[in-house]
Protein backbone atom coordinates (compact mmCIF):
# COMPACT_ATOMS: atom_id res chain seq x y z
CA UNK A 1 0.00 0.00 0.00
CA UNK A 2 2.54 2.47 0.86
CA UNK A 3 4.62 1.78 -2.94
CA UNK A 4 1.20 1.99 -4.01
CA UNK A 5 0.55 5.41 -2.68
CA UNK A 6 4.04 6.86 -3.40
CA UNK A 7 3.41 5.87 -6.89
CA UNK A 8 -0.58 8.06 -6.97
CA UNK A 9 1.75 11.62 -5.41
CA UNK A 10 4.69 10.54 -7.42
CA UNK A 11 7.05 10.74 -5.05
CA UNK A 12 8.72 7.20 -5.97
CA UNK A 13 11.57 8.49 -7.78
CA UNK A 14 14.17 7.66 -5.18
CA UNK A 15 12.22 4.38 -4.66
CA UNK A 16 15.66 1.65 -5.87
CA UNK A 17 14.97 -0.70 -8.71
CA UNK A 18 13.99 -4.19 -7.63
CA UNK A 19 17.21 -5.22 -9.63
CA UNK A 20 19.45 -3.72 -7.12
CA UNK A 21 19.93 -6.69 -4.58
CA UNK A 22 20.15 -9.11 -7.43
CA UNK A 23 23.23 -7.11 -9.86
CA UNK A 24 25.97 -8.67 -10.57
CA UNK A 25 28.18 -5.41 -10.36
CA UNK A 26 28.69 -2.59 -7.83
CA UNK A 27 26.83 0.40 -8.35
CA UNK A 28 29.38 3.04 -9.79
CA UNK A 29 30.25 5.81 -7.05
CA UNK A 30 30.33 8.59 -9.31
CA UNK A 31 27.07 8.29 -10.36
CA UNK A 32 25.98 11.22 -8.15
CA UNK A 33 28.55 13.43 -10.63
CA UNK A 34 27.24 11.86 -13.98
CA UNK A 35 23.62 12.19 -13.24
CA UNK A 36 23.13 13.18 -17.17
CA UNK A 37 24.07 9.34 -17.77
CA UNK A 38 21.64 8.33 -15.14
CA UNK A 39 17.68 8.86 -14.34
CA UNK A 40 16.65 12.56 -14.09
CA UNK A 41 14.52 12.71 -10.47
CA UNK A 42 12.12 14.62 -12.37
CA UNK A 43 8.63 12.99 -11.84
CA UNK A 44 6.07 15.48 -13.32
CA UNK A 45 4.65 12.54 -15.76
CA UNK A 46 4.24 10.51 -13.05
CA UNK A 47 1.96 12.75 -11.44
CA UNK A 48 -0.15 13.11 -14.37
CA UNK A 49 -2.20 9.88 -13.63
CA UNK A 50 -1.55 6.89 -11.10
CA UNK A 51 -0.15 3.79 -12.07
CA UNK A 52 -3.04 0.44 -12.56
CA UNK A 53 -1.93 -2.90 -11.11
CA UNK A 54 -3.91 -5.81 -12.07
CA UNK A 55 -3.84 -9.43 -10.91
CA UNK A 56 -1.85 -11.73 -12.87
CA UNK A 57 -3.87 -14.05 -14.78
CA UNK A 58 -3.56 -17.94 -15.05
CA UNK A 59 -1.76 -18.93 -17.98
CA UNK A 60 -2.05 -22.37 -20.07
CA UNK A 61 -0.11 -25.25 -18.62
CA UNK A 62 2.03 -26.30 -21.75
CA UNK A 63 2.64 -29.86 -22.58
CA UNK A 64 6.04 -31.34 -20.59
CA UNK A 65 9.22 -31.04 -22.64
CA UNK A 66 12.39 -32.30 -21.73
CA UNK A 67 16.27 -31.07 -22.89
CA UNK A 68 16.82 -34.66 -24.29
CA UNK A 69 14.55 -33.93 -27.28
CA UNK A 70 17.10 -31.33 -28.41
CA UNK A 71 20.28 -33.30 -29.36
CA UNK A 72 23.52 -31.58 -30.42
CA UNK A 73 26.54 -33.21 -30.26
CA UNK A 74 29.46 -31.15 -29.38
CA UNK A 75 31.82 -30.11 -32.01
CA UNK A 76 35.38 -28.64 -31.85
CA UNK A 77 35.24 -24.58 -32.60
CA UNK A 78 31.47 -24.39 -31.56
CA UNK A 79 29.42 -23.26 -28.46
CA UNK A 80 26.24 -24.61 -28.09
CA UNK A 81 23.56 -23.29 -26.43
CA UNK A 82 23.64 -26.46 -23.97
CA UNK A 83 27.24 -25.26 -22.87
CA UNK A 84 25.14 -21.99 -21.24
CA UNK A 85 22.59 -22.43 -17.89
CA UNK A 86 20.05 -21.17 -19.99
CA UNK A 87 16.13 -21.71 -18.71
CA UNK A 88 14.32 -24.87 -20.17
CA UNK A 89 11.41 -22.91 -21.25
CA UNK A 90 14.09 -20.69 -23.29
CA UNK A 91 15.90 -23.30 -24.83
CA UNK A 92 12.30 -25.27 -25.62
CA UNK A 93 11.81 -21.85 -27.87
CA UNK A 94 15.85 -21.55 -29.17
CA UNK A 95 15.03 -25.77 -30.20
CA UNK A 96 11.73 -24.58 -31.80
CA UNK A 97 13.54 -21.88 -33.61
CA UNK A 98 15.90 -24.21 -34.98
CA UNK A 99 18.78 -23.01 -33.58
CA UNK A 100 22.02 -25.48 -32.74
CA UNK A 101 25.57 -23.34 -32.45
CA UNK A 102 25.47 -20.18 -31.48
CA UNK A 103 27.50 -17.74 -33.65
CA UNK A 104 30.68 -16.18 -32.68
CA UNK A 105 28.80 -12.84 -31.19
CA UNK A 106 25.97 -15.27 -29.41
CA UNK A 107 29.35 -17.36 -27.93
CA UNK A 108 31.05 -13.86 -26.72
CA UNK A 109 28.45 -11.77 -25.39
CA UNK A 110 26.79 -14.72 -23.48
CA UNK A 111 29.78 -15.86 -21.74
CA UNK A 112 29.81 -12.11 -19.62
CA UNK A 113 26.11 -10.94 -20.19
CA UNK A 114 24.77 -14.06 -18.95
CA UNK A 115 26.73 -13.69 -15.25
CA UNK A 116 25.24 -9.86 -15.52
CA UNK A 117 28.16 -8.37 -16.84
CA UNK A 118 27.83 -5.11 -19.25
CA UNK A 119 28.81 -5.41 -22.80
CA UNK A 120 29.11 -3.61 -26.02
CA UNK A 121 29.47 -5.20 -29.10
CA UNK A 122 30.62 -3.93 -32.47
CA UNK A 123 28.75 -6.18 -34.84
CA UNK A 124 27.06 -5.71 -38.14
CA UNK A 125 23.29 -7.49 -38.65
CA UNK A 126 23.06 -10.66 -40.17
CA UNK A 127 25.51 -11.80 -36.95
CA UNK A 128 22.53 -12.88 -34.33
CA UNK A 129 23.54 -10.15 -32.44
CA UNK A 130 19.67 -9.94 -31.76
CA UNK A 131 19.37 -13.44 -30.44
CA UNK A 132 22.46 -12.93 -28.24
CA UNK A 133 21.16 -9.57 -26.05
CA UNK A 134 17.56 -11.18 -26.44
CA UNK A 135 18.66 -14.79 -24.95
CA UNK A 136 20.82 -12.80 -22.53
CA UNK A 137 17.72 -10.58 -21.38
CA UNK A 138 15.75 -13.44 -21.29
CA UNK A 139 17.03 -15.48 -18.75
CA UNK A 140 17.44 -12.59 -16.48
CA UNK A 141 14.06 -12.01 -16.50
CA UNK A 142 13.32 -15.73 -15.66
CA UNK A 143 15.51 -16.17 -12.63
CA UNK A 144 14.94 -13.00 -11.03
CA UNK A 145 11.49 -13.17 -9.86
CA UNK A 146 9.13 -10.25 -10.70
CA UNK A 147 8.92 -7.85 -7.64
CA UNK A 148 5.64 -8.83 -5.37
CA UNK A 149 3.89 -5.09 -6.69
CA UNK A 150 3.84 -4.73 -10.35
CA UNK A 151 2.15 -1.43 -12.58
CA UNK A 152 1.13 -1.37 -15.66
CA UNK A 153 3.60 0.18 -17.98
CA UNK A 154 6.31 -0.60 -15.80
CA UNK A 155 8.68 -2.63 -18.82
CA UNK A 156 11.54 -4.95 -16.95
CA UNK A 157 13.37 -5.13 -20.21
CA UNK A 158 13.82 -2.21 -22.14
CA UNK A 159 15.69 -2.42 -25.87
CA UNK A 160 15.57 0.78 -27.95
CA UNK A 161 16.17 1.47 -31.89
CA UNK A 162 16.44 3.68 -33.85
CA UNK A 163 13.54 2.34 -37.03
CA UNK A 164 10.06 1.02 -36.72
CA UNK A 165 11.11 -2.06 -38.84
CA UNK A 166 14.18 -3.05 -36.50
CA UNK A 167 11.75 -3.08 -34.23
CA UNK A 168 9.06 -4.31 -35.35
CA UNK A 169 12.02 -7.46 -36.46
CA UNK A 170 13.21 -7.98 -32.43
CA UNK A 171 9.74 -7.38 -30.94
CA UNK A 172 8.73 -10.71 -33.33
CA UNK A 173 12.30 -12.68 -32.37
CA UNK A 174 11.55 -11.99 -28.78
CA UNK A 175 7.91 -13.30 -29.15
CA UNK A 176 9.25 -16.25 -30.61
CA UNK A 177 12.19 -16.74 -27.80
CA UNK A 178 9.59 -16.55 -25.03
CA UNK A 179 6.83 -18.54 -26.46
CA UNK A 180 7.32 -20.82 -23.66
CA UNK A 181 8.29 -18.60 -21.04
CA UNK A 182 5.75 -16.47 -19.63
CA UNK A 183 6.67 -13.22 -20.84
CA UNK A 184 4.91 -10.64 -22.24
CA UNK A 185 6.92 -8.61 -25.49
CA UNK A 186 5.75 -4.93 -26.74
CA UNK A 187 6.38 -2.60 -29.20
CA UNK A 188 6.12 0.96 -29.66
CA UNK A 189 6.53 2.58 -32.97
CA UNK A 190 5.71 5.90 -34.32
CA UNK A 191 3.30 5.74 -37.57
CA UNK A 192 0.86 3.02 -35.93
CA UNK A 193 -2.08 3.74 -34.01
CA UNK A 194 -1.37 5.74 -30.91
CA UNK A 195 -4.50 4.33 -28.60
CA UNK A 196 -4.42 0.91 -29.92
CA UNK A 197 -0.58 1.17 -28.36
CA UNK A 198 -1.57 2.56 -25.54
CA UNK A 199 -4.38 0.14 -24.91
CA UNK A 200 -1.90 -2.72 -24.89
CA UNK A 201 -0.37 -0.81 -22.09
CA UNK A 202 -3.23 -1.32 -20.22
CA UNK A 203 -4.09 -4.62 -20.88
CA UNK A 204 -1.72 -6.40 -19.23
CA UNK A 205 1.96 -6.66 -17.69
CA UNK A 206 5.02 -5.51 -19.62
CA UNK A 207 8.48 -7.37 -19.65
CA UNK A 208 9.96 -6.47 -22.61
CA UNK A 209 9.45 -3.71 -24.24
CA UNK A 210 10.82 -2.52 -27.61
CA UNK A 211 10.66 0.79 -28.99
CA UNK A 212 12.01 3.29 -31.21
CA UNK A 213 12.83 6.91 -28.85
CA UNK A 214 10.44 9.53 -29.96
CA UNK A 215 7.61 6.94 -30.01
CA UNK A 216 8.77 5.74 -26.10
CA UNK A 217 9.26 9.29 -25.10
CA UNK A 218 5.49 10.16 -26.00
CA UNK A 219 4.07 7.20 -23.62
CA UNK A 220 6.45 8.13 -21.02
CA UNK A 221 5.76 11.74 -20.92
CA UNK A 222 1.75 11.11 -20.98
CA UNK A 223 2.77 8.73 -18.04
CA UNK A 224 1.71 5.54 -19.70
CA UNK A 225 4.94 4.42 -19.47
CA UNK A 226 7.69 4.44 -16.40
CA UNK A 227 11.00 3.24 -16.54
CA UNK A 228 12.22 3.08 -12.70
CA UNK A 229 11.88 -0.45 -12.83
CA UNK A 230 13.93 -1.53 -15.87
CA UNK A 231 16.51 -3.94 -14.92
CA UNK A 232 17.92 -4.74 -18.51
CA UNK A 233 18.37 -1.92 -20.82
CA UNK A 234 19.74 -2.60 -24.74
CA UNK A 235 20.47 0.10 -27.28
CA UNK A 236 20.79 -1.40 -30.64
CA UNK A 237 22.53 0.29 -33.35
CA UNK A 238 23.66 2.74 -31.32
CA UNK A 239 25.73 4.69 -34.52
CA UNK A 240 22.61 4.41 -36.67
CA UNK A 241 20.60 6.76 -33.64
CA UNK A 242 23.75 9.06 -33.43
CA UNK A 243 23.56 9.42 -37.60
CA UNK A 244 20.00 10.29 -37.42
CA UNK A 245 19.80 12.37 -34.40
CA UNK A 246 18.31 10.53 -31.88
CA UNK A 247 20.88 10.58 -29.66
CA UNK A 248 19.45 13.34 -27.73
CA UNK A 249 15.91 11.52 -26.85
CA UNK A 250 17.93 8.57 -25.93
CA UNK A 251 19.77 10.26 -23.15
CA UNK A 252 16.17 10.98 -21.92
CA UNK A 253 14.95 7.61 -22.18
CA UNK A 254 18.07 6.67 -20.01
CA UNK A 255 18.06 9.17 -17.60
CA UNK A 256 14.39 7.98 -16.63
CA UNK A 257 16.27 4.26 -15.80
CA UNK A 258 17.94 3.08 -12.88
CA UNK A 259 21.40 4.22 -12.41
CA UNK A 260 24.16 2.24 -14.39
CA UNK A 261 25.61 -0.27 -12.33
CA UNK A 262 21.65 -0.39 -11.00
CA UNK A 263 20.73 -2.08 -14.39
CA UNK A 264 22.31 -4.09 -16.67
CA UNK A 265 23.32 -2.34 -20.07
CA UNK A 266 24.14 -3.85 -23.46
CA UNK A 267 24.88 -1.19 -26.17
CA UNK A 268 25.41 -2.56 -29.41
CA UNK A 269 26.95 -0.65 -32.64
CA UNK A 270 27.93 -1.96 -36.25
CA UNK A 271 31.14 1.04 -35.96
CA UNK A 272 32.87 2.26 -32.86
CA UNK A 273 33.63 5.75 -33.56
CA UNK A 274 34.58 7.98 -30.92
CA UNK A 275 31.34 9.27 -30.35
CA UNK A 276 29.68 6.02 -30.03
CA UNK A 277 32.43 5.12 -27.85
CA UNK A 278 31.90 8.23 -25.45
CA UNK A 279 28.19 7.24 -25.26
CA UNK A 280 29.17 3.55 -24.00
CA UNK A 281 31.27 4.72 -21.26
CA UNK A 282 28.30 6.93 -20.21
CA UNK A 283 26.16 4.18 -19.98
CA UNK A 284 27.58 1.45 -19.12
CA UNK A 285 30.23 -0.09 -15.91
CA UNK A 286 33.16 -1.88 -16.76
CA UNK A 287 31.92 -3.50 -20.07
CA UNK A 288 32.98 -6.04 -21.73
CA UNK A 289 33.94 -5.19 -25.18
CA UNK A 290 33.38 -7.58 -27.97
CA UNK A 291 33.93 -6.99 -31.58
CA UNK A 292 32.87 -9.15 -34.67
CA UNK A 293 34.82 -8.01 -37.62
CA UNK A 294 32.36 -7.02 -40.76
CA UNK A 295 35.17 -8.43 -43.11
CA UNK A 296 34.32 -11.76 -42.35
CA UNK A 297 30.06 -11.00 -42.11
CA UNK A 298 30.57 -9.57 -45.69
CA UNK A 299 32.86 -12.54 -47.39
CA UNK A 300 32.38 -15.39 -45.75
CA UNK A 301 28.91 -16.12 -47.01
CA UNK A 302 28.03 -13.95 -49.54
CA UNK A 303 29.32 -14.45 -53.27
CA UNK A 304 29.95 -10.44 -54.52
CA UNK A 305 29.77 -9.82 -58.13
CA UNK A 306 30.17 -6.30 -59.70
CA UNK A 307 29.07 -5.64 -63.19
CA UNK A 308 30.29 -2.75 -65.07
CA UNK A 309 26.76 -1.43 -67.13
CA UNK A 310 26.50 2.00 -68.76
CA UNK A 311 23.50 4.23 -67.18
CA UNK A 312 20.85 3.49 -69.90
CA UNK A 313 21.41 0.02 -69.60
CA UNK A 314 20.90 -0.57 -65.27
CA UNK A 315 17.08 -0.91 -65.94
CA UNK A 316 17.20 -3.56 -68.41
CA UNK A 317 20.62 -5.23 -66.60
CA UNK A 318 18.28 -5.10 -63.46
CA UNK A 319 14.68 -6.90 -64.92
CA UNK A 320 16.20 -9.30 -67.19
CA UNK A 321 18.70 -10.70 -64.17
CA UNK A 322 15.00 -10.79 -61.75
CA UNK A 323 13.34 -12.35 -64.80
CA UNK A 324 15.58 -14.64 -66.37
CA UNK A 325 16.05 -16.70 -62.67
CA UNK A 326 13.92 -18.40 -60.67
CA UNK A 327 14.93 -15.92 -57.42
CA UNK A 328 12.18 -16.07 -54.95
CA UNK A 329 13.37 -13.00 -52.48
CA UNK A 330 15.20 -10.26 -54.15
CA UNK A 331 15.94 -7.15 -52.33
CA UNK A 332 17.19 -4.25 -54.50
CA UNK A 333 18.60 -0.68 -53.34
CA UNK A 334 19.19 2.75 -54.50
CA UNK A 335 20.02 5.62 -52.62
CA UNK A 336 17.36 7.83 -53.57
CA UNK A 337 13.48 7.32 -52.09
CA UNK A 338 12.60 9.13 -56.18
CA UNK A 339 14.61 6.48 -57.52
CA UNK A 340 13.44 3.59 -55.63
CA UNK A 341 9.77 4.68 -56.60
CA UNK A 342 11.18 4.88 -60.12
CA UNK A 343 12.10 1.45 -59.84
CA UNK A 344 9.29 -0.05 -58.64
CA UNK A 345 6.89 1.22 -61.04
CA UNK A 346 8.93 0.15 -64.05
CA UNK A 347 9.28 -3.32 -62.86
CA UNK A 348 5.85 -3.22 -61.96
CA UNK A 349 4.48 -2.18 -65.18
CA UNK A 350 6.89 -4.80 -66.68
CA UNK A 351 4.99 -7.85 -64.71
CA UNK A 352 7.40 -8.25 -62.08
CA UNK A 353 5.85 -8.53 -57.88
CA UNK A 354 7.66 -5.93 -56.56
CA UNK A 355 6.91 -3.20 -53.46
CA UNK A 356 9.22 -0.56 -52.58
CA UNK A 357 10.23 0.10 -48.63
CA UNK A 358 11.29 3.91 -48.22
CA UNK A 359 10.30 6.99 -45.33
CA UNK A 360 7.22 7.86 -47.27
CA UNK A 361 5.65 4.41 -47.12
CA UNK A 362 2.60 4.69 -44.76
CA UNK A 363 3.80 1.79 -41.72
CA UNK A 364 1.06 -0.21 -41.98
CA UNK A 365 1.58 -0.64 -45.38
CA UNK A 366 5.52 -1.20 -44.70
CA UNK A 367 3.86 -4.06 -42.15
CA UNK A 368 1.67 -5.65 -45.03
CA UNK A 369 4.87 -5.01 -47.40
CA UNK A 370 7.23 -6.78 -45.49
CA UNK A 371 4.54 -10.13 -44.38
CA UNK A 372 3.87 -10.47 -48.25
CA UNK A 373 7.76 -10.38 -48.95
CA UNK A 374 7.91 -13.07 -46.39
CA UNK A 375 5.20 -15.10 -47.38
CA UNK A 376 6.96 -14.91 -51.14
CA UNK A 377 4.03 -13.21 -52.15
CA UNK A 378 6.14 -10.18 -53.22
CA UNK A 379 9.29 -11.26 -54.92
CA UNK A 380 11.05 -8.00 -55.48
CA UNK A 381 11.44 -5.30 -52.30
CA UNK A 382 13.21 -1.94 -53.40
CA UNK A 383 14.24 0.09 -51.01
CA UNK A 384 16.56 2.73 -49.27
CA UNK A 385 19.06 2.34 -46.87
CA UNK A 386 17.46 3.59 -44.25
CA UNK A 387 14.31 1.50 -44.70
CA UNK A 388 16.14 -1.50 -45.00
CA UNK A 389 18.63 -1.11 -42.22
CA UNK A 390 16.17 -2.74 -40.06
CA UNK A 391 14.97 -5.79 -42.39
CA UNK A 392 15.50 -8.74 -41.37
CA UNK A 393 13.84 -11.43 -43.45
CA UNK A 394 14.74 -14.93 -44.05
CA UNK A 395 15.42 -16.55 -47.50
CA UNK A 396 16.67 -13.15 -49.11
CA UNK A 397 18.83 -14.96 -52.00
CA UNK A 398 20.24 -12.34 -53.80
CA UNK A 399 20.88 -8.65 -53.17
CA UNK A 400 21.10 -5.76 -56.03
CA UNK A 401 22.66 -2.40 -55.87
CA UNK A 402 21.34 -0.66 -58.30
CA UNK A 403 23.03 2.48 -57.39
CA UNK A 404 26.56 1.56 -54.96
CA UNK A 405 26.24 3.69 -51.54
CA UNK A 406 27.99 6.50 -50.63
CA UNK A 407 29.25 4.91 -47.50
CA UNK A 408 31.32 1.80 -47.26
CA UNK A 409 29.34 0.85 -44.47
CA UNK A 410 25.81 0.82 -45.62
CA UNK A 411 27.44 -1.82 -48.36
CA UNK A 412 28.33 -4.30 -46.05
CA UNK A 413 24.60 -3.60 -44.26
CA UNK A 414 23.17 -4.15 -47.65
CA UNK A 415 24.63 -7.31 -48.59
CA UNK A 416 23.74 -8.05 -45.20
CA UNK A 417 20.55 -8.70 -46.08
CA UNK A 418 21.65 -11.78 -47.35
CA UNK A 419 23.99 -14.51 -46.10
CA UNK A 420 22.44 -14.18 -42.93
CA UNK A 421 23.40 -16.52 -40.01
CA UNK A 422 25.79 -19.02 -42.15
CA UNK A 423 23.71 -19.75 -45.01
CA UNK A 424 24.60 -18.37 -48.11
CA UNK A 425 23.56 -15.68 -50.48
CA UNK A 426 24.91 -13.65 -53.44
CA UNK A 427 25.36 -9.80 -53.93
CA UNK A 428 25.15 -7.87 -57.73
CA UNK A 429 26.34 -4.67 -57.75
CA UNK A 430 26.17 -2.02 -61.05
CA UNK A 431 28.83 0.13 -61.26
CA UNK A 432 28.03 2.99 -63.85
CA UNK A 433 29.87 5.95 -65.07
CA UNK A 434 28.71 8.16 -62.35
CA UNK A 435 29.27 5.57 -59.60
CA UNK A 436 32.31 3.24 -60.25
CA UNK A 437 34.29 5.83 -58.11
CA UNK A 438 33.04 4.26 -54.81
CA UNK A 439 34.28 0.99 -55.50
CA UNK A 440 37.67 1.56 -54.04
CA UNK A 441 36.14 2.70 -50.51
CA UNK A 442 34.19 -0.22 -50.68
CA UNK A 443 37.25 -2.21 -51.31
CA UNK A 444 39.29 -0.70 -48.41
CA UNK A 445 36.34 -1.70 -46.01
CA UNK A 446 36.20 -5.07 -47.21
CA UNK A 447 40.23 -5.32 -47.43
CA UNK A 448 40.67 -7.20 -50.61
CA UNK A 449 38.88 -5.52 -54.59
CA UNK A 450 36.18 -7.71 -56.02
CA UNK A 451 36.75 -8.33 -59.52
CA UNK A 452 34.56 -6.29 -62.21
CA UNK A 453 33.11 -8.12 -65.06
CA UNK A 454 30.57 -6.86 -68.34
CA UNK A 455 26.98 -8.44 -68.06
CA UNK A 456 26.46 -10.98 -70.60
CA UNK A 457 24.81 -10.04 -74.05
CA UNK A 458 21.25 -12.13 -72.81
CA UNK A 459 21.29 -10.03 -69.57
CA UNK A 460 21.10 -6.74 -71.90
CA UNK A 461 18.30 -8.09 -74.01
CA UNK A 462 15.40 -5.57 -74.78
CA UNK A 463 12.88 -5.65 -72.21
CA UNK A 464 9.94 -7.02 -73.95
CA UNK A 465 6.88 -4.53 -73.88
CA UNK A 466 4.02 -5.54 -71.45
CA UNK A 467 0.61 -5.73 -73.90
CA UNK A 468 -1.91 -3.17 -72.39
Amino acid sequence: MLKALKKFIGQDASEPSSSAAAAATTPNPARAASDNDNRNADSASKKRKPRKRKPKTERSVEAPWSLDEFPVAAEEGKTRFHDFNLPLSLMRAIHSEGFQYCTPIQAQVLGYTLKGRDAIGRAQTGTGKTAAFLVSTITQLLQLPPPDERYMGEPRALIIAPTRELVMQIAKDAEALTRFCGLNVMAMVGGMDFERQRKQLEARYCDILVATPGRLLDFNQRGDVHLDMVEVLVLDEADRMLDMGFIPDVRKIVRQTPFKGERQTLFFSATFTDDVMNLAEQWTVNPQIVEIEPENVASDTVEQHVYMVSRQDKYTLLYNLVSQNNWERVMVFANRKVEVSRIEERLRKDGISVAQMSGDVPQQKRIRVLEGFREGKIRVLVATDVAGRGIHVDGVSHVINYTLPEVPDDYVHRIGRTGRAGTTGTSISFADEDSSFALEPIWEKLGRSLPCEMPPAELLADVPRQRS
